[in-house]
């Protein structure tokens, strides 16, 4: 007994360090941002600095004497999510899209922490720096959620709002949601995942996030995603916002409905993180919305079907936001 109970033990200790030296083999430090913003940034790439020891990042593209579209983009992402639009919109439009902190090439300082309002005030930072005037704002999922936001705390700078698979209403786990949320809402997943390498999970996520045509997340958005998750410090942002619920905001039926800009809702009907039904939500909520639900798409129509959302945005601006006041 005493011999298999040494066999046991001397087991689960081979275990213990076969698994501790799987772990550390998978860790992935940060990367320096001169090697980010060599790799990422463009000739379109700005920063402005912003209260709190911010350094946002952004691009103002297009047309300079059109509308203005501001962009925002969803959780993990950067506006890189934008650039579909901007190619085929910027003939028209002025299109600003920016990095919120935590993402992209935005910098923040040494343990910064999300306010409430830290996203809004990004946007609204960036919009004065930019002297935008009144301007249509276009958010992506948790983007989204910051647009509609905007909206509540900005009515007079508004033109025209844009929800595009938008957060805000709660919503029940779905079958075949991206795993990586599931080990972000658990404080052990957090930790485990904090500094390993995301690539598997990412592409699970962004995969279901085009379903049905996982395809077209490629190994070149994968690769962007997961390193600039490892941008100093944003972790340790998106980690914090993971860990303190009590800061999200969620969508008011009531609130939403004092909304009085223009205000177009896009959603993908086969969407796994955020379901269909919150889009005909906003809508119904927001007084006088357009909903357009595409079939077939997922949770990003702006990158999944880029030529027929980019139209319904430019059809539905013309008509609702510059159509041609009657004498």
């Amino acid at each position: 007994m005493k011999l298999l109970g040494r066999i046991l033990l001397g087991l689960v200790a081979l275990i213990v360090v076969v698994a501790v030296v799987g772990w550390l083999a998978m860790r992935r430090g940060e990367i320096p941002w001169a090697t980010l913003e060599a790799k990422y940034a463009n000739a379109e790439s700005e920063w402005v600095d912003l209260p709190g020891g911010i350094r946002a990042h952004y691009r103002d593209q297009g047309n300079p004497d059109g509308p203005v579209l501001v962009l925002v983009h969803g959780f993990a992402a950067n506006l890189d999510t934008w650039e579909p639009w901007v190619q085929r919109l910027g003939k028209d439009y002025r299109v600003v899209s920016l990095d919120l902190p935590g993402f992209g090439l935005t910098r923040a300082p040494k343990g910064y922490r999300l306010t409430p309002t830290a996203f809004d005030d990004t946007v609204e930072g960036v919009a004065k720096h930019l002297k935008l005037g009144r301007f249509t704002l276009a958010g992506n999922s948790m983007g989204g959620g910051v647009a509609w936001q905007y909206a509540l705390k900005h009515p007079d700078r508004l033109e025209g709002l844009v929800l595009v698979d938008a957060a805000g209403f709660p919503e029940p786990a779905q079958e075949g949601s991206p795993i990586a949320f599931k080990i972000l809402r658990n404080p052990v997943g957090r930790f485990l995942l904090k500094d390993l390498d995301t690539t598997r999970v990412t592409a699970q996520g962004l995969r279901s996030a085009f379903e049905p045509q996982p395809e077209l997340a490629t190994d070149t958005m994968v690769a962007r995603y997961v390193e600039l998750a490892r941008a100093p410090g944003h972790k340790d942002i998106i980690l914090g916002m993971m860990s303190d619920p009590a800061g999200r905001r969620f969508a008011d039926p009531k609130a939403l409905a004092t909304i009085k800009a223009p205000t177009l809702v896009m959603h993908g009907d086969t969407d796994k993180l955020i379901s269909a039904e919150a889009g005909r939500k906003f809508a119904a909520a927001i007084p006088g919305s357009q909903l357009i639900i595409y079939e077939k798409v997922g949770h990003v129509p702006m990158e999944h079907v880029p030529d027929k959302s980019a139209a319904d945005l430019d059809a539905w601006h013309k008509a609702r936001v510059r159509a041609p006041t009657k004498p």
